[in-house]
């Protein structure tokens, strides 16, 4: 069923700063491209927050039954250690201190990247293009760019000429940034760099002697410019036009303006109608660095191998965590986080589990209409987990209600139910339910063997050993409740 067609959704664009209807360029398909990984290190887990985000947007569009093209590169070559074209390419620099081929780096961390992210359940993209294998795309657009007066040849490189598209476009339409503050805040450095202006960017580097990644082009042996990359892969996949394009926010200036400027001088459009950003991961309240210490990899998390975290936290718990706030929103991850996330997950996933066991009746006494459509609003409110989120744990609620006896569902509306919790928190969210492992029924069995001994000990009028049973399995978070079918447990 094509529920977009029933439910409007509202993306908020960075481009207008506001929150518009979102109509694709093609009725119930979307194009939808965001920047992946720069792979020469392990995958940070603040671009996992990016990927895991547009994992959740990928899987909520699907949901809501669009043909979506989910496009994300893999960044192999061109880009360089600092934005102002300076400096060595990280890959080659990487290979460099290792001894080893540029291309082993690649693969290594590729390897890294794709196992990370599948571990945390995330869909792989119906497209992931690399840079080194679009070169020939990347070299036409530079000359269609050159050939049109926006950009110049400089001993072999050749730069985008920011000032010349300025006078007729708006470099900053996206960022918000002023050229001509840019310019006057500029310290101009004679001789030191070989552009027009500081503001221009490379399109094509020429490569310095001991340079090994390079290719062949008309201007010099070298290698393309790493904003030009996403234009070329964008434009041959999803079209001159695409409906969305995302990434962390950090890529918004100047990844993203430059890709804005490439795009209208080679095509002579805009590129793209809906920009999207998620935002930052701090860590203990400060920016995540390497060389500050404050810093964590996925690996570390689950393994619980680290000097952050009081113990191993799984995939799932991390992924929720990360869901509960708004991809918009800063996140700050924390071993008190990690540990209030764990506990509602749990909840979730016992509520969840305990939808194949209810007792049905005639009558349902909850308003199930509402709380879907509450979800559903939710969600298509620029993809608001955290409230959807909320609106599950409502479920959870009325779960253990009907449970106890104290709520009613009719057995027509049960699978309704059972439905629509399973797709919002595995088909949307992409959680797992790791609570099914190889020892739960080892735990069910010892606390069934428990519940009778507390049975027996009521029904001798042993209270205190029962009131033992009950408060040492609190203790250990483990909740006895007692209800007309008999005692059932959650873990908090």
């Amino acid at each position: 069923m094509d529920l977009y067609k029933k439910t409007p959704l509202k993306i908020y664009n960075s481009l207008s700063k506001e929150k518009e209807l979102f109509t694709p360029i093609h009725e119930g398909k979307v194009g939808m491209y965001v920047c992946g990984p720069t792979v020469y290190s392990n995958v940070h887990l603040g671009n996992v927050r990016t990927f895991m985000s547009f994992d959740m947007v990928f899987r909520y569009l699907k949901y809501l039954g669009y043909k979506v093209r989910y496009v994300r590169n893999i960044t192999d070559a061109g880009h360089l250690e600092n934005d102002a074209d300076v400096g060595e390419d990280r890959i080659a620099k990487k290979a460099r201190l290792e001894e080893i081929e540029p291309m082993e780096v690649v693969q290594r961390y590729t390897v890294d990247f794709h196992e990370i992210l599948k571990k945390f359940n995330n869909l792989p993209p119906s497209i992931e293009p690399t840079a080194t294998g679009h070169i020939v795309e990347q070299l036409e657009i530079i000359k269609d760019i050159l050939d049109k007066g926006f950009a110049y040849v400089v001993n072999g490189s050749v730069y985008f000429d920011v000032l010349k598209y300025n006078e007729s476009e708006n470099y900053g339409v996206l960022s918000g940034r002023n050229i001509e503050d840019s310019i006057h805040n500029t310290r101009v450095l004679d001789g030191q760099s070989e552009k027009k202006n500081p503001q221009d960017f490379a399109l094509w580097k020429k490569a310095s002697p001991e340079h090994i990644m390079r290719w062949p082009s008309p201007w010099s042996d070298g290698f393309p410019g790493w904003h030009l990359e996403c234009t070329a892969m964008s434009t041959k996949y999803l079209g001159e036009n695409f409906d969305i394009h995302g990434g962390g926010m950090d890529l918004k200036f100047p990844h993203h303006e430059c890709e804005i400027a490439q795009s209208n001088c080679a095509n002579g459009k805009a590129p793209v109608n809906y920009w999207m950003h998620a935002n930052m991961l701090t860590l203990n309240g400060q920016k995540m660095a390497k060389s500050t210490g404050n810093n964590i990899l996925p690996g570390e998390i689950f393994s619980g191998e680290n000097t952050i975290l009081n113990k191993p936290f799984s995939p799932s718990v991390t992924r929720f965590f990360m869901l509960q706030a708004h991809y918009r929103s800063n996140l700050d991850f924390s071993n008190a986080a990690l540990e209030a996330s764990e506990k509602g997950y749990n909840k979730l996933m016992q509520g969840v589990a305990l939808l194949s066991s209810l007792k049905t009746s005639k009558q349902t006494s909850i308003d199930l209409e509402s709380w879907i459509k509450s979800c559903h609003d939710a969600m298509n409110d620029d993809f608001n987990t955290p409230v959807l989120i909320a609106h599950l744990f409502e479920a959870v609620k009325h779960i253990n209600l009907i449970n106890d006896g104290n709520e009613t569902i009719s057995a027509s509306d049960l699978v309704l139910f059972t439905e629509m919790v399973n797709a919002f928190v595995f088909d949307v969210l992409g959680l797992l339910d790791e609570s099914v492992n190889d020892n739960s029924d080892k735990l069910n069995g010892t606390i069934a063997l428990l519940i009778q001994l507390r049975k027996e000990a009521r029904e001798n009028k042993n209270w205190a050993l029962s009131d033992q049973i009950r408060d040492e399995l609190l203790a250990l978070e483990i909740q006895l409740k007692d209800g007309k079918e008999g005692t059932t447990y959650t873990i908090n």
